[in-house]
């Protein structure tokens, strides 16, 4: 019982955090997004391909969260866009009290897009609220088609699910109508798209709706200031 308690407490102060930051992200017009998967599912390609496409119209600020390293970091700042790295050293996800530590340091005056890449895992990042708008889930074919029934609290707080690897397809065992079939027994009208990252085969789809996303926080921004 008091392990509980702990816990709840633990959540709720990060919570606080998290709407306090995403406070922020609302005054200055920035859309924020929160991608999450397992480890080696295409988090960093994705946002890769999304900052390639989208980094000549929109401003974009990135934050890469791993347990050690900066390897990913490197990847994206050689797309051209700044790249904020924190290291949990152990932990298992990002919070609040993490991003803290960094957002003095990001512009949000200068961006309109914040692209947070959490910690490889398929447990953790789901229980932690950051200051995000969207929350999107990536998985790959190799995983198996089953994650949705094993870790639902996930696709329950996603908005958005990608499903990369789909050029694997005839070599492993996935399922894409029963894993669509459980994700929405979870979250009905959620969107599933599917992507090979490596091709860019379905990427456009993904992008086409990060892009109303911006456009519409973005008409939603001129009306306020007019």
């Amino acid at each position: 019982m008091v392990e509980v308690k702990l816990m709840q407490q633990i959540l709720a102060s990060n919570d606080a955090l998290a709407r306090e930051q995403l406070r922020q992200l609302n005054r200055h017009g920035v859309v924020g997004i929160n991608i999450m998967s397992g480890p080696g599912a295409g988090k960093t390609t994705l946002v890769e391909k999304t900052v390639a496409a989208l980094k000549d119209k929109w401003r974009i600020w990135v934050i890469e969260g791993d347990i050690q390293g900066d390897i990913d970091a490197r990847r994206v700042i050689a797309q051209g866009v700044s790249c904020t790295q924190i290291n949990t050293q152990g932990a298992c996800h990002l919070d609040g009290l993490m991003l803290s530590a960094v957002f003095p340091s990001i512009d949000l005056k200068k961006i309109d897009l914040l692209i947070i890449e959490n910690v490889g895992n398929l447990v953790c990042p789901a229980e932690f609220k950051l200051p995000v708008h969207y929350n999107i889930t990536v998985v790959s074919t190799p995983e198996g088609s089953d994650k949705p029934i094993k870790y639902p609290l996930m696709f329950t707080k996603s908005d958005v699910i990608i499903v990369n690897k789909i050029d694997l397809l005839p070599y492993v065992d996935f399922d894409m109508m029963q894993f669509s079939r459980a994700v929405r027994k979870l979250k009905p009208r959620i969107p599933i798209y599917a992507v090979s990252l490596r091709s860019g085969e379905g990427v456009s789809k993904w992008l086409s709706w990060l892009e109303d996303k911006l456009e519409k926080f973005c008409r939603k921004k001129s009306g306020t200031r007019s």
